[in-house]
Formats: structure tokens, sequence, C-alpha cells
């Protein structure tokens, strides 16, 4: 039984250095970019659940149907949408078209920020360490506990009386 040694596994320290180099090629992401120029994303946040698209424009965002002052009226939720154009410093040069289902308001504005950072990781794939390092690619798996029988709510008990 001989062993061929120009197809057997490399030998030594050297070798698997070399192997390693070899697969340490990185490619560089692509745009991943529609014919109509946008890019698609879904975002989650609680029960909310956000469709994305992202085009290139003058920074008109569209929450279902909707302009996003009057859709999301309070200005946290504006700037929490607001949050991933900021870190990436690309204010004013998308327009946003989106559908929300689910949840609510402070929850879709939570999935249309995830959706957000999403679709600009694919249109510009250079921003994704900016956007990791701010923690917007993440998303927030925190959901409401549920309802446990025997009690008032998901951890209060009825309250107790000795008489």
């Amino acid at each position: 039984m001989a062993i061929d040694t120009d197809n057997a596994a490399p030998q030594g320290l050297g070798k698997l250095a070399e192997l390693h180099s070899e697969a340490a090629v990185v490619t560089k992401a692509e745009p991943q970019i529609d014919a109509q120029g946008r890019s698609y994303a879904t975002g989650k946040r609680k029960n909310a659940i956000a469709r994305v698209w992202l085009k290139r424009g003058q920074g008109r965002i569209t929450v279902n149907g909707r302009d996003q002052a009057t859709y999301f009226a309070r200005p946290v939720l504006q700037m929490i949408i607001g949050q991933p154009f900021h870190a990436a410093s690309r204010g004013n040069q998308f327009d946003v078209v989106c559908t929300v289902t689910g949840g609510g308001l402070s929850g879709q504005a939570g999935a249309v920020r995830h959706g957000i950072s999403k679709a600009l990781i694919l249109f510009e794939p250079d921003l994704r360490a900016v956007l990791k390092k701010g923690g917007f690619l993440t998303r927030d798996s925190r959901v409401v506990e549920r309802k446990k029988y025997g009690r008032a709510k998901a951890r209060r008990s009825f309250q107790f009386s000795k008489r």
C-alpha cells in the first residue's frame, strides 16, 4: 500500500501556513441592487415586521403610504428611524419606502431602523463596520413574556389577604 505524496495532506506547520494563506483570500461583498435601483431588507423588533426598500433620493421616508412625520408623530420615534443614516453619514441621500405590520409604534420604529440598516449594507457593503459597531444590525430579540394561568399578568400574583 503506497501513499501518493502529491495528493497527501500537507505535513508540518510550514505547509499548514501555506494552506491557511491560500484559504484567506477575501472576496469583497457586492451591492445587491434590483433593476429599479433599490435594495430590499426585512427588519424585526418585538412583534413588528418591516419590509424596507432603499434607493438614492432626497431623504424622503414613507411608512405604509404615509410620511414618516405623520406615521411616527413622536420625535423620539423619528430619531430612532434616522439613526442608521446619521451613523453612516448618509443623511438625505436615500429615499425609504417601507410597510410595517404588527406590534405598536415603538416596535415598528425599531423594525424600520433594523430594516434600513440591513438595506444600507446591501446597497453599500462598506458601511457594515460602522453600522455593526453602532449595534444597528443586531435583531433585538426581547419580546413580551406571556401571561401565566393563576396569575394576574406574566409574574404578578393576585392580592393575598389572610381574612
